[in-house]
């Protein structure tokens, strides 16, 4: 409860509005002999690939096993899924194919379609072959089934609820829902009580798995004959849209909204289509883009090696990696082409292997929302009641309007947390290690409901994902029960922007304050002030929280100088000297143990990594 006495529920989406995109599968032998000779209890089996966040052909389980969005999202967010599904679309007609797009809430777009089909397949079966009516109308059984990506969040269940009603009242249709989007198969996991069973924290899940797991292989695209459209004229008038008794509005195999049409104003149409030219790198959706961009970072310009060297650039060049988990494409997709560069090449270091390090993160928060449900969403998270007390990680949250708006402005009068917040804000973007630090400075230093923090995100973060955006925040606040990690602001500012040259792009009132204080701009004398042009409190605000050191005069562990809590709430310290390692900043020179480079095995081949 916040300190204002104000109960917030977080829903995860405020607008009734959804985009949803279908794949319609009937088998064109059995679609072309409905005639007038048809049985009374024939059956049609229809069958439906409804996309959500699978916006691709390869590597698609429940494609093969054969999206909805909610709109409460940025205008950029929303045009790089449209971009999506639009060469989702184009790919599907390169294999002879289509795909429906339609403007609504799944199940009522699903249940208008399968009604239309049903009434035109009982008004075409009435007809002879000459066209003349019958005597007796028969009865065509249009029977849905639907295949869909799993998702295991409430309102996604929720969603799958209202299709499966929907459908069952056509001949008994159905809905599957396909486990996908995780590097290992839920039946591999080596835990008792398989995924219920699983650790709640990385490294012991990460090695557990890397030992007794392997990656299966990336599935093939679905051939032609797999994909076919339906043949029978009825049909195809409805899914083009044509049919004079029964099309339905905003749904069809050309339909797509735009922009406008899902309720955005011009001003906010203007900045999707029209990037911020401070953004280090355009975002195109697709599997299309996402796969060129593996290509390209991965093969072309062989920068895979020496990704765990740069992986925690801010102001990433255009060849970066950070796009290689967007563009619709899929994580074994990275992972493969990791493999190969590692056959190919025979280069096999760090770098290739964090790469599939950070997908396995991605898993891990996957499976935990599946252990879970909705407790990742809950303000004590997975702790429940020994967050009231009990647990060292406990703490009394509260919540200032106007702190939490300049946290998500940019002015919190921390150089590095603002910067990172107008980067979101400009570009939906910010890389890993900037979600770290404001996460952690509105949870731990404002001590502010870390749920308004991860609602941020979900409205502007165009690679956006519910489990790994919602857990990570509950494992920055300290809420899953593990090691709590406070970032030191001004510490991590000097290891990873050690020139401020970050800062400055995004923060250009600062442009002319020197190195030494541009992290620390609250040491400036007022005649520093004057001389480089930023006055705090008018150009620049002052901190919303009282400063810290860097934590360099003691020496600091690699969590940015604060200590390490375990359950137990006793500091941990392994009391050794750090060692050197290059790819870690000034002062971060010992890895955590999270940090040690583990292996992996691949199903297909047995080769270990």
């Amino acid at each position: 409860m916040p300190k204002n006495g104000i109960a917030t529920t977080f829903t995860r989406s405020t607008l009734s509005a959804f985009i949803t995109v279908i794949l319609i599968m009937l088998s064109s032998r059995r679609v072309s002999s409905l005639s007038s000779t048809m049985s009374s209890s024939k059956a049609i089996p229809l069958h439906i690939h409804w996309f959500r966040q699978d916006l691709r052909l390869l590597d698609n389980p429940a494609l093969n096993k054969t999206t909805l969005w909610k709109s409460k999202m940025w205008s950029s967010t929303a045009k790089f899924l449209l971009d999506s599904v639009m060469d989702l679309r184009n790919n599907l007609e390169k294999k002879g194919s289509g795909l429906v797009v339609a403007y609504g809430k799944p199940e009522e777009v699903l249940s208008k379609l399968c009604r239309a089909l049903q009434d035109e397949l009982d008004i075409s079966s009435q007809k002879t072959k000459d066209g003349s009516e019958q005597q007796q109308r028969p009865v065509v059984l249009l029977k849905p089934s639907v295949v869909v990506q799993e998702e295991p969040a409430s309102e996604e269940y929720k969603v799958d609820r209202a299709v499966q009603r929907a459908v069952k009242t056509f001949a008994s249709g159905s809905l599957e829902t396909v486990w996908a989007a995780t590097l290992y198969d839920l039946e591999d996991l080596p835990f008792d009580n398989g995924v219920k069973g699983m650790p709640d924290t990385f490294t012991p899940f990460r090695n557990k798995v890397e030992k007794h797991c392997k990656i299966p292989a990336p599935l093939p695209v679905p051939p032609k004959s797999k994909l076919a459209m339906p043949t029978h004229p009825s049909i195809l008038s409805i899914l083009q849209g044509q049919s004079p008794t029964h099309s339905i509005p905003n749904c069809s195999l050309s339909y797509m909204p735009t922009l406008s049409d899902l309720g955005y104003s011009t001003e906010e149409i203007e900045k999707a289509t029209h990037p911020d030219p401070r953004g280090v790198m355009p975002f195109h959706g697709g599997e299309t883009s996402g796969l060129q961009r593996i290509q390209e970072y991965i093969f072309n310009k062989d920068l895979l090696k020496i990704y765990f060297d740069t992986r925690n650039g801010m102001l990433i060049p255009p060849s970066s990696p950070h796009g290689l988990h967007m563009d619709a494409s899929l994580p074994d997709s990275s992972h493969k082409s990791a493999n190969d560069m590692n056959l190919k090449r025979g280069i096999v270091n760090k770098s290739t292997y964090w790469v599939v390090f950070e997908l396995l993160w991605g898993c891990f928060f996957r499976m935990f929302a599946l252990k879970y449900g909705n407790q990742i969403f809950f303000l004590d998270g997975t702790l429940g009641r020994q967050a009231h007390g009990s647990h060292p990680n406990s703490r009394r949250w509260g919540l200032n309007p106007k702190h939490l708006q300049a946290w998500k402005e940019g002015r919190t009068g921390y150089p590095l947390v603002d910067a990172n917040m107008r980067e979101l804000h400009a570009t939906g973007f910010m890389s890993n290690r900037g979600r770290q630090n404001v996460a952690s400075f509105l949870a731990i230093d404002m001590s502010t409901d870390w749920r308004y923090g991860a609602d941020h995100f979900e409205s502007l973060l165009v690679d956006h994902d519910v489990y790994a955006n919602w857990g990570n925040w509950c494992s920055a606040a300290g809420m899953t029960g593990g090691r709590l990690n406070r970032f030191n602001i001004v510490k991590q500012s000097k290891d990873y922007d050690k020139e401020g040259e970050y800062v400055r792009h995004w923060c250009p009132e600062l442009a002319n304050v020197p190195t030494k204080f541009i992290h620390e701009p609250w040491k400036l004398t007022k005649d520093q002030q004057k001389e480089y042009g930023v006055r705090l409190g008018v150009d620049y605000p002052n901190p919303l929280v009282p400063p810290t050191s860097d934590g360099s005069s003691g020496g600091s562990s690699g969590n940015g100088g604060y200590k390490n809590y375990g359950k137990d709430g006793k500091s941990r310290s392994s009391g050794k000297k750090n060692d050197y390692n290059p790819n870690r900043g000034r002062g971060q020179r010992k890895d955590m143990k999270s940090l040690k480079q583990g292996s992996y095995q691949f199903r297909d081949t047995g080769d270990n990594y």
